[in-house]
């Protein structure tokens, strides 16, 4: 495909390899059985989704989980669960993106949360040689501090309007097909990333 100008990233399981089956199965390990049922990649409860559009804090988050569950766990023990989900950056991809940076506009897109992205970013230095998650692209747009998520058409106009950027000249790749739909529906090009599929193979 043709390479618009712009290009916007989502994050996980696009730059950033996941893993729900280790999150389900590190909460199941602390008597949670239903992981899976709360928190996917298409749908989050109540409590995921006000910890990934910023309405709750982090302590908040792990009270709110203990109020759910009702099982005498420590905050380090739900932080380590719920960051079983990270496993690590895509190195080749995440070169690609450097490389796509000589010649055009990139920006990053993510349906996360402020425990993920801590994480992620004591990771990065290692894995990525690079000084953090954000000063690798022009400007990276996280559901928690926008108070928006994926699929929402709104965070989607709130990008465009902010970078100011036309959403014919941009393209959207992501893993997730209903976001995919929102941002096809409001004219950007869009590409799905398939499991086996990786950014640096598509042929641009």
């Amino acid at each position: 495909m043709s390479t618009p100008r712009n290009i916007i990233f989502d994050l996980g399981a696009v730059l950033f390899d996941i893993d729900f089956e280790k999150a389900f199965n590190a909460f199941f390990e602390l008597g949670i059985p239903d992981f899976n049922q709360q928190y996917s990649q298409l749908k989050a409860n109540d409590l995921f989704t006000k910890l990934e559009t910023g309405k709750i804090d982090e302590n908040e988050f792990y009270d709110g989980l203990k109020n759910q569950v009702k099982l005498p766990l420590s905050n380090q023990q739900l932080k380590k669960a719920w960051n079983a989900i990270l496993v690590n950056f895509r190195k080749e991809s995440m070169a690609f993106v450097k490389d796509l940076r000589k010649e055009h506009r990139v920006f990053l897109l993510s349906n996360t949360n402020i425990i993920h992205i801590n994480e992620i970013n004591n990771n990065f230095v290692k894995e990525v040689n690079e000084k953090n998650l954000n000063s690798f692209f022009e400007k990276a747009y996280y559901s928690f501090e926008v108070g928006m998520r994926k699929p929402d058409e709104n965070i989607f106009h709130y990008l465009l309007k902010d970078a100011a950027i036309n959403p014919e000249d941009t393209l959207f790749i992501d893993d997730a097909f209903p976001n995919i739909e929102t941002a096809k529906r409001i004219g950007i090009k869009t590409h799905l990333l398939l499991p086996e599929e990786r950014i640096e193979n598509i042929i641009f």
